[in-house]
């Protein structure tokens, strides 16, 4: 997976509460099973009219002030319902490079440093400070410096966030379940082939 380092980029304001996996990759998508390709579908409900095809002009990522977002902010339990991995890969393949909300659902919170995307959990209020300098400056930017665990925008805004150690050393190296088993590769080798030259009992 993509190491997360620091990363500066636009901010799109989702102001909805709850938004479920079902919401953020609708079910007639998950048939795919490679883990791209998804970032078509993303919102899809939202962001097109009835007919599937028109863009729907009032959802925020299609407003020309959000084209080339890569940082999502959001609403308290984000992420809710199924525990479908498509979403972590609907909003990667999108661009998305972090998600900053009040509150995760914990199965979506898990796959997303699994992916990549990096879930930044904040208060309420640093939250509703963060729409309302989104909602105020066209293009607005944050820069998340993983390492630092600081959030800064041009604005003289400094925050700072929480992340459990081991996950912030897995998305620094992008390491991936797969990548950190492979870690131990002269392990694995060395027991199976001492395992082969084990007599069957």
């Amino acid at each position: 997976m993509q190491a997360f380092t620091t990363h500066t980029g636009r901010v799109v304001a989702l102001d909805r509460a709850n938004i479920d996996t079902d919401q953020i990759i609708p079910k007639q998508f998950l048939k795919r099973i490679e883990r791209s390709g998804f970032e078509d579908f993303l919102f899809f409900d939202w962001r097109y009219l009835d007919d599937g095809k028109t863009p729907n002009p009032e959802f925020v990522l299609n407003q020309p002030r959000y084209q080339g977002a890569t940082v999502l902010l959001a609403r308290q339990n984000f992420g809710s319902g199924s525990s479908r991995e498509h979403a972590v890969w609907a909003l990667d393949n999108y661009g998305f490079r972090a998600v900053l909300a009040p509150s995760f659902a914990d199965i979506f919170y898990n796959n997303s440093f699994k992916n990549g995307l990096l879930p930044i959990v904040l208060g309420e209020q640093q939250i509703d400070d963060l729409f309302q300098r989104a909602t105020q400056h066209e293009g607005y930017e944050l820069t998340i410096d993983l390492p630092a665990q600081t959030i800064t925008d041009a604005h003289g805004l400094k925050l700072n966030f929480d992340v459990h150690q081991f996950r912030k050393h897995c998305l620094l190296h992008g390491l991936d379940d797969i990548a950190l088993t492979l870690q131990h590769e002269d392990k694995i080798t060395a027991y199976e082939q001492l395992h082969n030259k084990t007599p069957a009992a």
